[in-house]
């Protein structure tokens, strides 16, 4: 490939990171309008699964897309998860029941799970001769993507929900979707002899039961079923047995999906621990001052969006600032301890200071420090793994660390959801947050007053994954560990 191909195949690739990260977080803004269409009596139950649906799907999928690299080459594997992407946008654009949108949003996550770690494959192919791996500029970039995408995908989908509709949060995709589909046929140049490599399918599946499972229990726990009820039960007996098998697989498997000799490495268990922790903690930080935002301040689906700036300003300025200060001897353990100290620090002030007149200000500078800490943590953790992992594990690391941190994201989502839906139907006048909006007066002042407790608790939940988070990153090294010299095999190939 010529240098300007690869320049414009570097560009698709970046739009399609944005389509992931935008889906992930478009639609939080719109979740009231979607409601209020599509199930206004019961629908707020189902708004966590909007999300974890499409964090889930693409959990699923992240274990195996390194190897179908291997087998059928980065370029069709890329082409197909965009192909399966933009379908599952226009089948979730053509809802008309919650049931139907989680349905699709799971068909996209299956190809959004792609769009991250296939895209990854394709950057490494697309490196000039000369070029260093892994070099500063990819890793600036990809936190100035990802720090936009924070900002810009919430109030795009506000933007659309109180202007057009809701719908267009996904139609969106279709054109922009095609255009890089079109450009990715014509410009990528990539490996055509893939390495034949066995998949270990049946991983991939058990790890998919077990998430699912879990994330089961704690969405019905409690409130759908009692949980001492069969159903509950069943499923942790279901999650439990998934989990004894997925170990049980990646023992024997030839090529295991996810190597359990990685957690034997100090950094990379650590790693895969506070990515999976930040993961959680990050999402309802955005997702859960969004909904008090709208329910408890009567604050605009397109507004509500743009209180997520600061925080988009702090996660992208604290990843810049750390490849000067790593030049200058700080380690990635330095970057984690301060990073989860000042999330914690962050989501303590949201728990104390938010109420019903709470100066929105106020709520922006915590948000501004909560994602300076959050920037100090995603790319370091990333950096950790992969300059500890051995060589020819170097992909199934990368992919593992993904991997968490998706998982996080989906379970944060469904558990703090619980949490506060369990407490506000606990101490809330009508029993269900849907029913707020319809209460006046002294009924909805005292509605308002029980969501806003409900929402402290779930972020004191925040600051104590953050503190866990930092007591964690206290037992990494000091020092820093070169990468293991282990000669990469032929047929492992990072991916």
């Amino acid at each position: 490939m010529t240098k300007t191909q690869r320049d414009i195949a570097f560009l698709v690739c970046l739009v399609t990171i944005v389509l992931a990260l935008l889906d992930l977080q478009i639609v939080s803004a719109a979740t009231v309008p979607i409601v209020r269409d599509l199930d206004p009596g019961h629908g707020i139950d189902k708004i966590p699964w909007l999300v974890s649906a499409y964090a889930l799907a693409s959990a699923a999928m992240l274990p195996l897309y390194g190897k179908l690299c291997d087998v059928l080459g980065p370029k069709r594997v890329f082409t197909g998860a965009l192909t399966t992407f933009l379908l599952g946008s226009a089948l979730c654009g053509a809802a008309r029941s919650m049931g139907e949108l989680i349905a699709a949003r799971a068909l996209q996550g299956l190809g959004g799970g792609g769009l991250m770690s296939v895209t990854m494959v394709v950057i490494a192919h697309l490196q000039g001769p000369g070029e260093k791996k892994g070099s500063d500029r990819g890793g600036n970039v990809g936190g100035l993507v990802a720090g936009g995408a924070m900002a810009v995908g919430p109030w795009i989908g506000g933007l659309l929900a109180d202007h057009a509709n809701w719908r267009w949060i996904f139609y969106v995709n279709l054109p922009v979707g095609l255009v890089v589909l079109t450009a990715a046929a014509l410009v990528l140049k990539l490996p055509g002899h893939p390495v034949r490599r066995p998949i270990d399918y049946a991983g991939a599946g058990l790890a998919a039961a077990f998430s699912s499972a879990l994330l089961l229990v704690t969405d019905w726990g409690g409130k759908r079923y009692a949980w001492s009820s069969p159903v509950v039960l069943g499923l942790v007996v279901a999650a439990a047995v998934a989990l004894a098998l997925f170990l049980w697989r990646q023992l024997r498997a030839p090529e295991p999906v996810l190597p359990l000799s990685l957690f034997r490495v100090r950094e990379l268990r650590l790693g895969f621990a506070v990515q999976a922790i930040t993961g959680s903690a990050m999402m309802c930080a955005i997702y859960y001052v969004l909904i008090y935002l709208q329910v408890a301040r009567h604050v605009a689906s397109s507004s509500a969006g743009l209180y997520l700036v600061p925080m988009a300003v702090g996660l992208t300025a604290a990843g810049l600032l750390t490849g000067p200060l790593t030049a200058r001897g700080w380690t990635a353990r330095t970057f984690t301890v301060c990073g989860a100290a000042t999330g914690a620090l962050a989501f303590a002030l949201l728990a104390t200071t938010t109420g019903p007149h709470t100066s929105l200000w106020l709520i922006r500078g915590e948000l501004l420090l909560a994602g300076a800490g959050f920037g100090q943590l995603i790319g370091q953790l990333i950096l950790l793994v992969q300059n500890t992992a051995p060589r020819h594990q170097l992909g199934v690391a990368t992919t593992g660390i993904r991997f968490f941190q998706t998982l996080g994201n989906a379970l944060g989502t469904a558990v703090f959801g619980t949490v506060l839906a369990r407490l506000y139907a606990a101490h809330g006048p009508g029993g269900d947050v849907s029913t707020l909006a319809r209460l006046t007066g002294t009924a909805h002042m005292d509605g308002v007053r029980a969501f806003v407790d409900a929402t402290q608790v779930v972020f004191w939940g925040g600051a104590a994954l953050m503190t866990v988070a930092a007591l964690l990153a206290l037992r990494l090294p000091r020092t820093r560990r070169l990468p293991m010299p282990t000669t990469p095999r032929r047929d492992s190939i990072p991916a």
